[in-house]
């Protein structure tokens, strides 16, 4: 085999070899990889994102409780009523409570829910959602608006292995891998 040749097989062991290795952290750490939390901040807001079932809103309402964010944006077509009544059910007053009820997915959630902090003049926010969702959700956010800080407080509904094949998390966490890699490719937002 000639050197140029050798030299192109080398780099792609390496490069298929690091591939396996990533997979292999993606499927033994997916907590570690997909979850960012930006422990106890404040904002100008919380943003609740459509999805999941009654976790987010539950998180946003004690995250109101202890006052880091003067109200709360519920993000999403279909979920934003439900997860506006929860919030006031969990004590949030309704005044508190603002909803954007036009996006269908992370990136329109992004994009819709910037629109009203922007004519609000809001120049930080804390998203609010699922742990596997936190990483993308937060680099959606951030990469359409960086003039704005946007922090993540997920919820942590279904954190521990156990509760996967009950509450079917594991099939959230694997689509999450593919919508990474779906959101870098489609919309330039990097996972890292």
């Amino acid at each position: 085999m000639n050197p140029r040749r050798r030299k192109i097989l080398k780099i792609l062991i390496v490069f298929f070899g690091l591939l396996v290795l990533l997979g292999l952290a993606g499927l033994l750490f997916p907590r570690e990889i997909l979850t960012v939390d930006s422990g106890p901040v404040k904002a100008d807001s919380l943003v609740v994102l459509g999805g999941g079932s009654h976790e987010r809103p539950e998180r946003a309402a004690e995250l109101f409780k202890e006052d880091v964010a003067p109200h709360v944006i519920c993000s999403g077509f279909g979920d934003c009523d439900f997860n506006r009544q929860l919030l006031i059910r969990a004590g949030v007053p309704a005044a508190a409570v603002w909803t954007e009820d036009k996006s269908r997915n992370t990136h329109e959630n992004a994009e819709f829910t910037i629109a009203l902090l922007r004519a609000q003049h809001l120049k930080s926010a804390i998203i609010v959602t699922s742990w596997y969702h936190s990483r993308r959700a937060l680099h959606c956010f951030e990469h359409a608006a960086p003039e704005i800080k946007f922090y993540s407080r997920p919820s942590y509904s279904g954190y521990d292995r156990a509760d996967w094949k009950l509450n079917g998390i594991r099939k959230y966490v694997k689509s999450e891998y593919l919508k990474l890699l779906g959101y870098w490719v489609r919309y330039g937002v990097c996972p890292v």
